[in-house]
């Protein structure tokens, strides 16, 4: 901020952009890996995990392009409330319980025993979902407002844990295996995005939590009102689970 005048520039007016080797060249004295990596620096997917001046004059920051980002300023985050309802007891579809589902603690792992016990299927009413995207993707174009700002996206990677494919829908999951209050948006939208261009069939998005120690498995959907509208997310339902085989 300081070697490029960011303090100074009207985010009002438009965003800053900035790319990966301004970065680099900007951090390369500071001693830390985490202090100059910019992989690092820019995965700052919590309102907590920004760098204090980010916190300060509310901004966060996007990936626009392979190599460029877009700092912004405006609410780029979501919360992810505990759900209201009661911890339900589902029964288990499968009429075993597998030995490796229990071995390890990863996200994947976690929701991958969900969908084999058909609770995916059963939060969304569609005994017809089928597994059909995983893992890192680069995006086709496409472009979204943040307030008055257009922001336009070309061939920056995206991640998918799962997505599921039904005769009506498709369902996009983000997932986790700790507690987190907040996450960044991009993390929906993006994949939100880029799989619109891939299908006519509704995008639904799941957020998707078991947390470490806990048998409790919490699903949260959420909705674009405009699909142009970074910020037009909003939470539709949720639920928490415990998985009763």
């Amino acid at each position: 901020f300081n070697d490029y005048g960011i303090y100074k520039h009207d985010f009002d007016v438009e965003p800053y952009i900035i790319t990966s080797s301004e970065i680099k060249k900007a951090c390369q004295n500071f001693k830390k890996t985490s202090e100059k990596e910019v992989r690092i620096l820019c995965k700052q997917d919590t309102r907590e995990s920004r760098p204090n001046v980010f916190r300060e004059m509310g901004l966060f920051i996007l990936p626009i392009l392979n190599g460029k980002y877009a700092i912004v300023r405006g609410e780029g985050y979501m919360d992810i409330p505990i759900p209201n309802d009661e911890t339900t007891i589902y029964k288990s579809k499968l009429s075993f319980l597998p030995d490796t589902s229990g071995i390890g603690n990863s996200e994947m792992q976690h929701l991958d025993f969900a969908y084999a016990a058909s609770l995916i299927r059963t939060f969304m009413d569609d005994e017809t979902l089928v597994l059909t995207i995983r893992g890192r993707k680069f995006s086709p174009e496409f472009s979204f407002n943040i307030g008055v700002h257009n922001i336009r996206v070309s061939g920056v990677q995206t991640e998918v844990d799962a997505g599921y494919e039904g005769e009506g829908q498709v369902v996009l999951v983000e997932a986790k295996n700790s507690k987190v209050s907040n996450t960044i948006i991009r993390q929906i939208f993006y994949p939100y995005k880029q799989w619109s261009k891939h299908t006519n069939k509704p995008i639904k998005c799941l957020f998707f939590d078991r947390a470490e120690g806990e048998n409790v498995f919490a699903i949260w959907e959420y909705e674009f009102s405009d699909p142009n509208d970074y910020q037009s997310i909003s939470l539709q339902r949720s639920g928490r689970f415990v998985i009763e085989n």
